[in-house]
């Protein structure tokens, strides 16, 4: 009908942008209602994949310890084991955890290699990370290299590479998307947050062709028989989220100002909070982008900080022994 056509209008529009302005190859887009539901249909993806290639059994999956990918149960089943409470669930899917890589700049050399072991394994589906900032896993910042490297290494072993952009996508550490700065592009992509500029709630999962190809292939061989991608929200596409979507994307990417304004904010925090190094009880501050850390040397006291930052006109998550701000820039 011409109602649903018109409804349909701004889901294809912001398709065919989210096509253009990430990385390439990436010509295939799922919108869902969350970035956790964009995770969730990125496992889905992995895993209906091998099935399309007649290999069911590559259908666990590699993750970084500390890293985050939501609450929801295949999300969190890939988020690291401790900080999830895995031990509280005892439905949650077993996946392989590796060691985080260490701070950028540092060597990566044995974190490389145990993540090469991994991937080795004949069950793993793919690999899931964070690229570049780890978020709400501890506010980590890693080396490019490792991500250049960890590409390289799914590539080698035949293994899928889902990159989790929802906390960095659309200019948040100073580059448009964290995997170009690695100058890599996954083979499953989610997005979120900055997507609707926090305005109303939805998330996307974009994928390469051959990924796509699969993911809805019969099995070679076999009299199973040839599936739909199988998730399907009520609010997928929404027309209402949709259009919010593609009016804060096509803001941003107009006259390229968001990588001032980063770059700007940037500069902020670093004269800002570079000082407390200075002090006793931090043990650390580190900037990226439009992401400031200070991170102390015991926990925080969350009641006191959350009652202390308004009186001072400022709004921070204490967050463990960290403190930190993600501030908009648009």
């Amino acid at each position: 009908s011409c109602r649903d056509r018109d409804s349909r209008r701004p889901a294809v529009a912001l398709g065919e942008l989210l096509v253009r302005c990430t990385p390439p190859g990436l010509d295939r887009v799922f919108l869902a209602d969350s970035g956790s539901v964009a995770v969730e249909v990125a496992l889905k993806m992995a895993a209906q994949y091998w099935r399309g290639r007649g290999r069911p059994e590559k259908c666990r999956f590699v993750a970084l310890r500390g890293g985050y990918h939501g609450d929801t149960l295949g999300a969190m089943s890939v988020s690291d084991p401790a900080t999830g409470r895995h031990e509280a669930f005892a439905t949650i899917p077993r996946h392989h955890f590796v060691a985080r890589p260490p701070s950028r700049g540092a060597d990566f050399t044995k974190a490389i290699e145990s993540l090469a072991e991994v991937l080795a394994r004949d069950d793993v589906a793919a690999l899931i990370l964070e690229p570049l900032v780890q978020g709400a896993g501890g506010m980590h910042f890693y080396d490019p290299g490792y991500l250049q490297q960890a590409r390289q290494l799914c590539d080698d072993h035949d293994v899928l590479l889902i990159c989790d952009e929802i906390a960095t996508g659309f200019g948040r550490t100073g580059h448009w998307f964290a995997c170009d700065e690695a100058r890599i592009a996954p083979d499953i992509l989610c997005v979120g947050k900055a997507l609707t500029g926090g305005y109303v709630t939805m998330g996307a999962t974009l994928a390469t062709e051959k990924v796509a190809s699969h993911v809805c292939a019969a099995p070679p061989g076999s009299q199973d028989d040839a599936l739909p991608l199988m998730h399907g929200p009520t609010f997928m596409g929404n027309p209402l989220a949709c259009a919010v979507a593609l009016a804060s994307v096509s803001k941003l990417l107009k006259g390229g100002w968001w990588r001032r304004r980063v770059r700007a904010i940037e500069g902020q925090l670093c004269a800002g909070l570079n000082p407390c190094v200075g002090l006793d009880t931090v043990a650390d501050v580190r900037v990226k982008g439009a992401i400031g850390v200070v991170e102390m040397k015991a926990p925080l006291d969350a009641a006191k900080v959350a009652a202390a930052c308004p009186a001072l006109g400022v709004w921070l998550r204490p967050f463990g022994t960290r403190l930190y701000t993600m501030p908009p820039f648009a």
